[in-house]
């Protein structure tokens, strides 16, 4: 598919998810309005509002002190800064991954995927990016810069999930449509034995940060290292979210068979993790260094949220406490997802050019 051709679903993709978390966050306007609470009841609005709230352009509040209308322009600046970074971000990643995973010849269901993943991460790099206006709208830029810019960018995750998920599905159907009257698409055979070489060597280094840094003495300690001081002190919080995909401890007082059922979600992240490093080789119009970082970060996302999917259904409790409460736990793991599947998909490419001789291109 030409850059031309991928760059209207691209577009189009962008524009649905800024309207649609735009229009979410304007919706938390109606929480506010008398019989909301009898209504929905004052649990289910409180999440509504916890959820609905990093989109929502009208600050619920201020800092106290100091002339709140500077500190009300703050809030609209971080705003339009992180809708505009969400349409840059989903745009740009679905334009390459339109182009390197085209939603033709059996490639639909993995061009979904991928792209609901990618716009799960735009969200978050969004919220990131402008989370330093937030932070100073509510009086705190100079204190705990970094533990309130963590707290900051795990927000909104989980109506990322839901507004993705339809932006991904309207990206692929006019990419479909885009694609009609092109030539043939290239789809390259790779060998089997290289393709699971690159498939363990990738998923290995995402059982670097979901078995080994996310146990719990190794994140205590990451957390809890001195750091030195100033205004980056106090880094724990924002390590754990950019280098920790999970969390688990021994099965101390827990029933052996529990903790193995709860263990099952992690070995479900990593065999999603591993089938699709499988696959994307083949799957991609070109194995590029590129490509394969960017899915297999989307990979990475896809399995986290299987591996969620899972725990809620089996050892949290999920059935018992509902709807509320598997929506609240979805979205987990974005940043760290990022970090660790940028670099998994460089390990897998560069392990598929040592296995076939053929050299991974840059772009």
């Amino acid at each position: 598919m030409t850059w031309g051709r991928a760059a209207i679903p691209a577009l189009v993709g962008g524009l649905l998810l800024t309207a649609l978390l735009w229009w979410a966050g304007a919706s938390t306007d109606a929480l506010h309005l008398q019989g909301s609470t009898d209504l929905l009841g004052g649990e289910a609005v409180s999440d509504l509002q916890q959820w609905l709230g990093p989109w929502a352009y009208d600050p619920p509040r201020f800092a106290p002190d100091g002339d709140s209308t500077h500190y009300l322009d703050l809030f609209h600046t971080g705003r339009q800064i992180r809708f505009g970074a969400l349409f840059v971000f989903f745009g740009v990643g679905a334009l390459f991954l339109t182009r390197w995973l085209p939603p033709v010849a059996g490639r639909v269901p993995a061009a979904v995927l991928a792209l609901w993943a990618w716009a799960q991460v735009s969200a978050m790099l969004a919220v990131t990016v402008s989370a330093p206006w937030q932070i100073a709208a509510y009086g705190h830029g100079s204190y705990r810069f970094l533990p309130n810019l963590s707290g900051v960018m795990t927000g909104g995750r989980q109506l990322a999930v839901v507004a993705g998920l339809v932006a991904a599905a309207a990206t692929v159907l006019v990419a479909r449509a885009a694609a009609r009257g092109a030539g043939p698409l290239p789809r390259r055979e790779v060998p089997a034995r290289a393709a699971r070489l690159a498939a363990t060597a990738g998923t290995a280094v995402i059982a670097l940060s979901l078995l080994v840094l996310s146990y719990q003495g190794v994140a205590a300690a990451i957390q809890t290292a001195p750091y030195g001081g100033g205004f980056f002190s106090e880094p724990g919080d924002l390590l754990r979210e950019v280098l920790l995909l999970g969390a688990w401890s021994g099965p101390s007082g827990t029933p052996v068979a529990d903790w193995l059922l709860a263990r099952l979600s992690d070995v479900l992240v990593l065999a999603v993790v591993w089938w699709a490093l499988r696959l994307l080789p083949g799957l991609l119009t070109r194995a590029t260094v590129p490509a394969m970082a960017v899915g297999t970060v989307c990979a990475t996302v896809v399995g986290l949220t299987a591996g969620q999917l899972l725990r809620v259904a089996t050892v949290d409790g999920g059935p018992k406490w509902g709807l509320r409460y598997i929506v609240g736990n979805l979205g987990a793991g974005l940043t760290a997802a990022l970090l660790w599947g940028l670099i998994a998909g460089a390990v897998a490419a560069v392990t598929l050019r040592l296995t076939t001789g053929a050299a991974p291109a840059g772009n």
